[in-house]
């Protein structure tokens, strides 16, 4: 045996100075987010912006994210797209705010706001399904270092779910 060092199968501490001190490794972690823009009729996606996960979802709204040339003009979404802000861009670009109201701060949802969000959430749903089926039957899963690899990934899973649901509609309308 060594000098300091004991037989037992434990680990033990070498009892000299020249004991190097353990260390953690810490292992980055990276996040992005999918944020899609889809028709409601068909159910495809026809813009989509790749960020990372720490980048604020309001202000992606306002950078391209909303179709001019699709002939709805609602906007369905959650309450983390509510601001001043994007009221403001949609309302001056012809959209019609469909966005989730907060809950009051402190307070119960008022009725009329709860049953507002709920008929909302049925339309919004479809986005969801969206998500599901790229997270869980295409196993979507964005491990890469750097935006331009993620929003790759994120852009190839996207052109294969329209590809996916192309064929669904294809299949049902001859059916």
């Amino acid at each position: 045996m060594r000098d300091g060092w004991s037989s037992s199968p434990r680990p033990s501490r070498r009892p000299t100075a020249r004991t190097v001190p353990p260390v953690d490794i810490a292992i980055p972690a990276f996040g992005y987010q999918n944020h899609i823009s889809i028709d409601r009729e068909h159910g495809l996606i026809r813009k989509w912006l790749a960020t990372d996960a720490a980048a604020y979802e309001g202000a992606r709204l306002r950078e391209g994210l909303l179709d001019k040339t699709s002939t709805s003009k609602s906007v369905w979404a959650d309450t983390a797209y509510r601001s001043a802000a994007n009221e403001a861009f949609m309302d001056k670009h012809g959209f019609v705010s469909r966005v989730h109201r907060k809950k009051p701060k402190g307070r119960p949802m008022p009725e009329p706001t709860r049953r507002a969000n709920n008929m909302k959430s049925k339309v919004r749903s479809r986005v969801e399904h969206v998500f599901a089926e790229q997270k869980s039957r295409m196993g979507l899963f964005v491990r890469t270092i750097g935006i331009a690899r993620a929003t790759t990934k994120i852009g190839l899973a996207n052109i294969l779910y329209n590809m996916k649901r192309l064929i669904y509609l294809d299949r049902i309308a001859v059916a």
